[in-house]
């Protein structure tokens, strides 16, 4: 098999429909097969075969795609790195891929006078260079690896996403059952991986003008009207993305009439931010996807469904019933790692309905192995049995069928035989007048709110009789993850009050 394949039956059904639109260019279906196919050529030319793995430095754009399906058509990897990425670790991660080849604009090729590692990998690429003549595609083993994707942290080795030709097949089966794309929608894609989906079925995709390095940056007005411009008529996007977008459309006062639907996920998403949605997508089903880079989607549900959720009455946050791929418990919170073990031996773990313990799942759409590391996987996997489950790292329960968020395990605070959960807490200081965001950390055996607001700490007291705490702290800005910027970075957070 070769995962090209969904794209090319796609252009040969759909040759004149547009598939990329970006900042500088729109390409058709037709047009698209024939450059990858080309700089395939150029790639085979070059040196690159079967198996070699190619380093791509790229941001979202037609480039990026028409450069990974030459890569999958020749049956080579395509290695990814997080943009914001720094020096140290972008050596560590090199040293680690071994790449055979690297490809990337023009700044992205500066970096190799500043990193050795970079230095050494031997064949370099030109960005735009093709070669007008055809070779065949490249049958390949379902097994063999066709995307490594890094998501590096600061510390340790980094965790390398390691998706094959048959994962990435499993991934657009159940993506496409999610979302239900259709060959006349006009997305504006935000999630990287959804523009593959796209292409498998005919449709345009319409990349954004915004900044995934800098989404603080993002202009509303720009992408409001880039949508209108361009028809669009779904968004795939993370929750800060619609966000945005909902509040500005809003604050204009006006709707984005013409969109059907909206994805989202990445992200929590709690019932407030939900009613942003619907007020500023009238027209729209809106579906709230909780999933992870191994296992996407896990749960879903609709916003206007969750708009109608009391969550003060809930121990969660409601994230909809599981895929119906997926296979899914929750078992006793567990830091360490946990070794093989029989079937039995696992559900002896699972807690009881109600209870917040550890989200573990497992299906043919959930990553079962990391590039490299087995450190990784002995820590994010359980092998029980014949099954390999993923362990989320999120806390959550089961009542009645639906799935219940409670944060990441490692945020739980103990107390007495439950839970306090600083993920519910972060809710409830979002909908305090005057606070843009905060949560409960223990630093030093000292619970301690931190609070991004403009209210005074005595001011806010009266707020937070109800959550248990040792001080308020008020924080100038509370950092945020880099890659969707909607969720609190707690490791720099913790570190940049323990230092104060």
């Amino acid at each position: 098999m070769n995962i090209t394949e969904i794209f090319l039956s796609a252009a040969d059904r759909y040759p004149h429909n547009v598939a990329i639109v970006d900042a500088k260019r729109s390409i058709t279906y037709a047009q698209l097969a024939q450059e990858a196919k080309a700089t395939a050529a150029y790639f085979k030319k070059k040196g690159i075969s079967e198996g070699d793995r190619v380093l791509v430095f790229l941001p979202m754009g037609i480039d990026l795609y028409r450069i990974v399906l030459a890569l999958f058509y020749i049956g080579a990897t395509a290695v990814f790195l997080d943009e914001w990425v720094s020096r140290k670790r972008l050596d560590i991660c090199c040293r680690l891929a071994d790449c055979r080849g690297f490809v990337g604009v023009f700044k992205a090729r500066l970096l190799t006078f500043f990193s050795r590692e970079l230095r050494r990998i031997p064949i370099k690429l030109r960005l735009h260079k093709t070669f007008q003549y055809s070779i065949p595609i490249t049958q390949v083993d379902p097994h063999t690896t066709a995307l490594i994707t890094f998501t590096t942290g600061s510390t340790g080795t980094p965790k390398a996403a390691d998706r094959t030709h048959a994962f990435l097949k499993e991934q657009f089966d159940a993506l496409m059952e999610e979302i239900d794309p259709t060959v006349d929608d006009v997305d504006m894609p935000v999630l990287p991986i959804v523009l593959f989906v796209n292409l498998g079925v005919g449709c345009t995709s319409v990349i954004a003008d915004f900044k995934m390095t800098k989404p603080a940056l993002m202009n509303a007005a720009l992408i409001a009207a880039q949508i209108r411009k361009n028809d669009v008529t779904r968004i795939t996007a993370s929750p800060f993305f619609v966000k945005k977008l909902s509040e500005y459309a809003i604050e204009q006062g006006f709707t984005y009439g013409q969109i059907r639907k909206v994805f989202t996920g990445g992200a929590p998403v709690f019932p407030n931010e939900a009613l942003l949605y619907t007020k500023a997508f009238p027209h729209s089903s809106c579906t709230i996807v909780y999933g992870s880079t191994e296992a996407e989607p896990i749960s879903s549900i609709d916003a206007k469904a969750l708009v109608k959720r009391s969550i003060a009455t809930l121990d969660g946050l409601p994230v909809g019933k599981p895929y119906h791929k997926t296979q899914l418990k929750i078992i006793e919170i567990n830091d360490g790692v946990i070794p093989p073990c029989t079937v039995e031996q696992l559900n002896r773990m699972v807690v009881k309905e109600g209870q917040i313990g550890e989200i573990i799942v497992s299906g043919p759409h959930v990553l079962k192995q990391y590039f490299r590391n087995e450190e990784a996987f002995r820590k994010n996997k359980i092998i029980a049995g014949d099954t390999i489950w993923h362990r989320t790292g999120d806390s959550g329960l089961i009542n009645k069928d639906e799935l219940f968020l409670t944060g990441p395990c490692k945020q739980l605070i103990p107390s007495g035989e439950r839970y306090l959960s600083p993920f519910m807490i972060e809710n409830h200081l979002r909908n305090i007048e005057g606070v843009e965001i905060g949560t409960l950390l223990t630093i030093k055996d000292q619970h301690i709110l931190a609070i991004q607001s403009a209210v005074k700490p005595e001011l806010l007291k009266q707020h937070v009789k109800d959550i248990p705490h040792d001080k308020i702290i008020l924080v100038d800005q509370i950092p945020m993850d880099a890659r969707h910027h909607s969720k609190i970075d707690y490791e720099k957070l913790t570190s940049q009050l323990t230092n104060q």
